[in-house]
């Protein structure tokens, strides 16, 4: 094993959007919108969370390399059924930001479980996935949708 060597890379703007969802029972999602978790305010602490964890990737994830973020916004969301996160890192690096926006979501989701898991020990967290990247010699890649044509894109020289 190696870390992958990207000092010949050129520095480019790098972004990267990742998503997940935690699916948890009426009685949890109602104490969530309430802001009667004991606590205190799971949307606030998922967010933090998500932003923390991106600092940390380098340590949690092997052969990760340690860039300079130049932006974490992290977004979490109460629905009917569920809890959407949602991650957009970004950076100007020689390499991308898709495993800090994965971590980010996952710290935030974890977070939300912790705070909950007292009212819902079925909570689910699921759908985990990088939705979109941007910068560096790979160019943009969008996720597509079911039945859409691929959408990976090359930067033009």
């Amino acid at each position: 094993m190696k870390m992958v060597d990207v000092g010949d890379k050129q520095k480019t703007e790098r972004v990267a959007i990742a998503t997940g969802r935690v699916r948890m029972n009426a009685v949890a999602l109602q104490k969530i919108k309430a802001g009667s978790v004991e606590k205190g305010d799971v949307v606030a602490a998922a967010r933090i969370a998500g932003i923390m964890a991106t600092k940390r990737t380098p340590d949690l994830i092997p052969l990760c390399h340690p860039i300079a973020l130049s932006g974490v916004e992290v977004e979490v969301v109460p629905l009917a059924k569920s809890v959407d996160i949602r991650a957009t890192v970004k950076t100007v690096d020689r390499t991308g930001v898709e495993m800090e926006a994965l971590t980010a979501v996952s710290a935030a989701a974890l977070t939300v479980y912790d705070m909950l898991k007292s009212t819902d020990r079925g909570m689910v967290i699921e759908g985990l996935q990088l939705e979109h990247k941007s910068g560096g010699r790979s160019g943009v890649w969008t996720r597509r949708a079911a039945g859409d044509a691929p959408r990976k894109k090359k930067r033009s020289a």
